[in-house]
């Protein structure tokens, strides 16, 4: 802790104008507008019909105003399989969350049957409407418009999301027609605990993500890849804000990923990066496999402190005692770990908790006295390595970074730090300090002039 009084000059966290929703029938460019409007690569986009399946949040910025944009899977409503209909659930769910929608079509397409359904659906929903005619790459061809009148929303806007025609007209209107409705909620602020769910295929993680929000947020199914974005999720609780992100599986090996598996995998990859814990969820039927590993080690990169979720608790018939050395032995950053069942509900309560006390530990700071009177005392408890007449004397350190935490050994002479000895240093720290899942880094530096 700090010795500095808090500051109480408070800033009221920054509002957003409101929820803006995208829908439409698969395949018409929703995930292409939505990176053109962010500016970002944070929807898979494919020429596969479908791509999308769940519904992501993202904050979009533009004229200095922000607002929520919720990307979702592509509707039809005639389809007759579960994971088509589960598709059309989360849709109409967007629909009822959100101040305004954006109903995509393809301009050059025409109306198709199930564009007349998603229009039926949004004259009932009452909700304010912008039909936008996507594909218009070229201004003679705007007469394409006309036809769209017959949804009885307004008039149709112009689009090429491909080539960003329109694309800063459409959003001076969103922002115009949020600021007339007048909706607002808190934007997450730099306090928020970004968490992603990381694992193997089919292992459980999208029954998890919605067993934490409590509601059917992304789409369960036992068909192993149904998640291909990264999915983000605000949510409160016991007065902390939590970012979780729902990812793509991990596929073990490389050549395996190919098209949209492999794009989705990159999100996985940007969703750690971005995150300050990662969820490692492993399938605790199937015990530890190589896949887990992979998952645990592109958090450790991604410097994530984690912690280990053993899903399928209920099913398991392994016990808690034949698992805990093998997570010390295999995982380098030796995660705590928590069993769960999304099932039964057990441990589902109790893992923000757990992800809040690892964050704590993430975003925490040792003060410099205390951490030089740690170093005292390890070289009492272990003699240090030396080469010849010369040995290794630590002489001072500090913490430097914070998220995660970082620290600055000064030494007399950093060509006497070996290996074992530089691993035993931070093995030590992290038990002195409950550090256990976090990623420790250690920089032995040589005092100046010595």
């Amino acid at each position: 802790m700090s010795d500095e009084p808090e500051s109480t000059n408070i800033e009221p966290p920054e509002m957003l104008l409101g929820t803006v929703a995208i829908v439409g029938f698969p395949n018409v460019g929703k995930s292409t507008l939505v990176n053109r409007l962010t500016s970002s690569r944070a929807a898979v986009v494919h020429e596969t019909e479908g791509t999308t399946r769940d519904r992501k949040e993202l904050i979009c910025e533009w004229a200095g105003k922000r607002f929520l944009l919720i990307d979702t899977g592509g509707v039809d409503l005639t389809g007759e399989d579960q994971l088509t209909r589960s598709i059309a659930d989360q849709a109409k769910s967007a629909i009822e969350e959100a101040d305004l929608v954006l109903f995509l079509v393809d301009a050059r397409a025409g109306i198709t049957p199930g564009d007349e359904d998603l229009a039926t659906i949004l004259r009932a929903s009452k909700k304010h409407t912008i039909v936008i005619a996507n594909k218009i790459d070229d201004p003679s061809q705007e007469h394409l418009m006309a036809t769209f009148h017959r949804f009885g929303l307004g008039d149709p806007f112009p689009l090429s999301g491909l080539h960003g025609h329109g694309s800063g007209d459409l959003l001076d209107l969103v922002v115009e027609t949020l600021e007339d409705e007048a909706h607002g909620r808190p934007a997450p602020d730099d306090g928020a605990i970004r968490v992603a769910i990381l694992g193997r295929p089919n292992v459980g993680k999208s029954s998890l993500f919605n067993a934490l929000i409590g509601e059917e947020r992304t789409i369960v199914s036992d068909v192993p890849g149904t998640t291909r974005d990264s999915i983000d999720t605000i949510i409160e609780r016991d007065g902390r804000t939590f970012i979780l992100v729902d990812t793509a599986g991990l596929r073990r090996k490389r050549k395996q990923r190919q098209g949209i598996d492999y794009y989705s995998e990159l999100r996985a990859l940007e969703a750690a990066d971005r995150a300050d814990i990662a969820l490692i969820l492993i399938d605790s039927e199937q015990g530890i496999t190589e896949g887990d590993l992979q998952a645990a080690d592109i958090a450790r990169k991604a410097q994530c402190s984690t912690l280990v979720v053993l899903s399928k608790w209920d099913k398991s018939t392994i016990t808690i005692e034949e698992i805990r050395p093998q997570l010390l032995r295999r995982l380098r950053q030796r995660p705590p770990f928590i069993t769960t069942s999304a099932v039964t509900g057990r441990g589902v309560n109790r893992l923000l908790g757990k992800v809040g006390e690892l964050f704590d530990k993430h975003a925490g700071r040792i003060p410099t006295p205390e951490l030089n009177r740690f170093l005292g005392e390890l070289k009492e408890k272990r003699q240090a390595p030396s080469k010849g007449r010369r040995k290794l004397n630590l002489l001072y350190g500090a913490q430097v970074t914070t998220r995660p935490p970082r620290f600055r050994f000064t030494v007399n002479d950093t060509g006497l730090v070996t290996r074992d000895y530089g691993y035993w240093v931070e093995n030590e720290l992290r038990e002195r300090y409950e550090l256990e899942g976090v990623p420790v880094a250690i920089d032995f530096r040589k005092r100046p002039g010595s």
